[in-house]
């Protein structure tokens, strides 16, 4: 992933309406939602939801699928580990975090921590 397609999806999910309805397609699997679930579990307007989701599909992070008279909406599982993947590629100084799951304890093993501790007068306090 390069940079201007990461600038895109963080900014796609800098909405909180869009947060939440990524998190909701997230959890909702493969088989994905339609609109109107969606705005039903978020408490949004449909056509303000729609706004929202076509936010998220221009940033590749949610992909559409038409049944019948329903759209069915889904998160792009490999659109958002890429995103991951490009937020934590040079983690801790560089270390690899390899497979794991990216959290604190994975990216950043406690011997590569730094202590916050404030430095005064040249010495750690």
């Amino acid at each position: 992933m390069d940079s201007a397609l990461a600038v895109r999806a963080l900014g796609a999910l800098a909405h909180d309406h869009r947060l939440a309805a990524f998190r909701l397609l997230v959890q909702a699997g493969p088989a994905g939602l339609p609109a109107g679930v969606i705005a039903e579990r978020l408490g949004l307007a449909p056509s303000s939801l729609n706004f929202h989701l076509a936010a998220l599909v221009q940033a590749g992070l949610v992909t559409q699928q038409r049944q019948s008279r329903l759209v069915i909406h889904r998160a792009d599982y490999a659109a958002m580990g890429d995103l991951m993947g490009y937020l934590t590629e040079n983690c801790c100084g560089g270390a690899s975090c390899g497979d794991q799951v990216v959290g604190a304890d994975a990216c950043c093993p406690s011997d590569l921590i730094v202590d916050p501790t404030p430095i005064h007068e040249g010495k750690v306090a």
